[in-house]
């Protein structure tokens, strides 16, 4: 069963002057470190609405430079520049970090990139330190982090087109929920943990018996790329596959609000 993975975040420590953040994406940590440190930067750093990075250039050894440079939403030009202090990929990047927004009173700050691999990816823990007396500038940055991590992600792992659907599981007679066997019992066990698994995937959104008048059922939402895996969801439920006569009936929703 593969770990649902987890958005950005960011937290900062205003008193020590130092911002946590992490994401989690569902690629390997080489492919996360490529985009970190090479030219491909450039592709997925930043926002119409926002700012764009233009260019990227990284001297990949201890010692060596790096800069960015970008052009805001209003046409100001800005960039990034600082040395890079350890180089070791794909589980480790730290680099000093001086904006050109920043003033020339700003702290050279310092980033540490370390990368983790997990179940279904890679875990992304970066530390920002050096803001000591900087609150305003923490803050800010630990804001920026959080909205930078997320385009990565976004960037590596875009969102599938997804529908939609309410399926209902009609079990083998009207008072199952109060009569079934042992047996039955044990199924309905084993496709309750199989919609938890999926749960955890993202695949289902919720899940639960309903309690009919007419009879009970199992309701589910899910979201699925079409019919076809939706079908193909079903068919590996051990309900289905027990053959005791469960089936299932599905409707796509529209749309669904959050």
């Amino acid at each position: 069963m593969t770990a649902k993975l987890r958005a950005a975040r960011a937290v900062a420590d205003l008193t020590e002057g130092a911002l946590l953040a992490r994401v989690e994406i569902a690629v390997p940590p080489e492919r996360v470190f490529r985009a970190l440190t090479t030219e491909e930067l450039t592709k997925w750093w930043g926002a119409d609405d926002l700012y764009r990075t233009t260019t990227f250039t990284l001297d990949p050894r201890p010692g060596g430079r790096w800069r960015t440079e970008g052009v805001g939403a209003d046409g100001t030009r800005f960039h990034v520049e600082g040395d890079v202090l350890e180089f070791e990929p794909p589980r480790r990047l730290v680099q000093t970090w001086k904006p050109s927004w920043a003033g020339d009173t700003a702290p050279v700050t310092t980033i540490t990139y370390s990368l983790e691999p997990i179940d279904g990816g890679t875990r992304l823990t970066l530390r920002h330190t050096g803001f000591l007396g900087h609150a305003d500038l923490c803050d800010g940055h630990s804001q920026g982090w959080e909205r930078v991590l997320g385009w990565l992600s976004a960037y590596l792992n875009p969102a599938r087109a997804v529908q939609a659907f309410l399926c209902r599981l009609v079990p083998p007679r009207a008072t199952f929920m109060h009569d079934m066997t042992a047996d039955e019992r044990a199924i309905m066990q084993a496709h309750a943990e199989y919609w938890r698994g999926k749960l955890a995937e993202g695949v289902v959104i919720a899940f639960g018996p309903v309690a009919d008048p007419s009879g009970g059922w199992g309701l589910g939402l899910v979201e699925v790329r079409d019919e076809g895996e939706l079908k193909a969801f079903q068919a590996g439920d051990p309900a289905i596959g027990s053959g005791r006569g469960f089936r299932y009936e599905s409707l796509p929703i529209v749309r669904l609000v959050r």
